[in-house]
């Protein structure tokens, strides 16, 4: 089993920077990709960003140049530096994992007012 715990959301002007951090429990991350996604009031969850184990980077178009994604194997956390935060960035943000089955934390709000 694995527990990842996100943390890092509040409430940003526009323009503002946070970061998130998603630590994992029961598993060391290090040999899996890990992927935030985000999910607004009455939208659908949506891919953010993701790092291989490579330490390949991916991201949503809306996201490059503005968030990056980084991981510290040595505390198996995931981070996400978000930049220029627009209140379209607004949601819940999740981390995830997949180790024969997708695992996610409870999420972190972040809100950013215009």
């Amino acid at each position: 089993q694995v527990q990842l715990v996100e943390s890092g959301g509040g409430l940003v002007q526009a323009g503002g920077s946070l970061r998130l951090s998603c630590a994992a429990s029961g598993r060391t991350l290090s040999p899996y990709d890990i992927a935030w996604f985000r999910q607004a009031p009455g939208k659908e969850r949506e891919f953010v960003a993701q790092i291989l184990w490579s330490g390949s980077r991916y991201y949503v178009d809306s996201a490059k140049g503005r968030f990056t994604i980084s991981r510290d194997n040595a505390k198996n956390t995931v981070y996400l530096q978000m930049n220029s935060l627009q209140p379209e960035d607004t949601a819940v943000y999740y981390c995830n994992v997949r180790i024969g089955k997708d695992y996610w934390g409870q999420g972190t709000q972040v809100t950013v007012s215009s």
